[in-house]
């Protein structure tokens, strides 16, 4: 049994380990000077190296902001005044995109999908060979909204087929699922510190293909906080356009050295597969099923039907007396599942005691 208060099960920030916590406690740092400059580097470097990518043909952006400033600094940054983006939407985060791209002025189509439903590729194919002019795609990988798992190696393939270049929402997976950054079109992929790499939240980044990006080279930014044009040109030299966040790039900085320490994404996807099956066998023991099956979801989170007679609140506030934290579902789902995640620092005994706990309870 670890020493957390209370286990997150939610989908981020996740319960640090002693080690990464500690990070936080490094000494303060001016990000003009010279020790700013390490760390940033080092943390960019990290980054690429946990896909193993060359720095020739990719960068690491980090910036201050959740997720969803990576995703929107993405959104705003990747794609020029005459391009046209494609969402593709199957949940909350790929709604937001087209959130995002109608707030900015950005040419756009959505193709929506149910939440619970997979990406139509030949939908997407079809959008692609009628509108000559979409020069980007936009997709989710993991979509927490119901713990989908996208075919992002298929839509890819889809994409390069029309030279469409792809944008890629991985908030939730990258440092834990398989990424192919090669032999697609992939244009950016947006990342955060404090879901699978177990860092804290507060810290961000943008993986952007360097030769993508040198499309938007002279051209007038759409914001200036999430341009990441200025931000790369700036990092690159070493510095940063704004005042970053010192103490979770420490955190960030530890959590990308203790993966690497344990095997790297390969190894940390195994280990929330073996949770994430141990949870699913247990509860559907106990009568409690899954809304998708295993081999559409994702390794960090699976959505789960609530027991017959209990709501959302009520097993909520159960599990948390007993010291967890698990995640509602959102829209039409939020009186239909409730949601759990494995990341961070957890283990067996956790998850034995959390299957105990739900299934020994009660209709009210």
């Amino acid at each position: 049994m670890n020493e957390h208060t209370h286990i997150l099960l939610n989908p981020g920030p996740v319960n640090l380990s002693r080690r990464v916590r500690e990070a936080l406690l490094r000494p303060d740092l001016c990000h003009r000077e010279t020790e700013f400059t390490g760390l940033q580097a080092g943390i960019r470097a990290g980054l690429l190296g946990i896909y193993d990518l060359p720095a020739d043909d990719w960068a690491s952006v980090l910036l201050t902001g959740s997720g969803t400033a990576a995703v929107e600094a993405m959104m705003t940054s990747c794609i020029p005044a005459h391009g046209k983006v494609l969402v593709m939407e199957n949940g909350v985060y790929g709604e937001r995109m087209t959130r995002m791209a109608t707030l900015h002025g950005i040419n756009h189509l959505a193709l929506n999908h149910g939440w619970a439903d997979a990406i139509d590729l030949a939908r997407l194919e079809e959008e692609l060979r009628y509108h000559e002019e979409i020069t980007h795609v936009a997709v989710v990988h993991h979509e927490t909204t119901t713990g989908r798992l996208n075919n992002l190696q298929a839509i890819a393939e889809v994409c390069s087929r029309y030279q469409a270049g792809l944008l890629v929402d991985a908030v939730s997976s990258f440092g834990a699922e398989a990424i192919d950054f090669s032999g697609c079109n992939l244009a950016a992929c947006a990342g955060t510190a404090n879901k699978c790499l177990h860092g804290v939240p507060g810290a961000s980044f943008v993986i952007v293909n360097r030769t993508a990006m040198q499309d938007m080279q002279g051209t007038t930014p759409r914001t200036l906080y999430l341009d990441l044009t200025g931000y790369l040109e700036q990092q690159d030299q070493g510095g940063t356009p704004f005042t970053q966040s010192v103490q979770t790039f420490y955190a960030l900085d530890e959590a990308i050295r203790e993966l690497e320490d344990a095997g790297g994404w390969p190894a940390r996807r195994e280990t929330y597969r073996a949770r994430m099956r141990m949870v699913s066998e247990g509860l559907h023991e106990a009568g409690i099923t899954s809304l998708l099956p295993e081999a559409d979801s994702s390794c960090v989170l699976h959505a789960f039907h609530l027991p017959d007679g209990v709501s959302y609140r009520e097993l909520h506030d159960h599990l948390k007396t007993h010291g967890f934290v698990i995640y509602a579902g959102q829209g039409q789902f939020s009186r239909q599942i409730f949601r759990i995640a494995c990341m961070g620092d957890i283990d067996d005994a956790d998850l034995r005691r959390l299957i105990s706990v739900i299934t020994e309870m009660r209709p009210a």
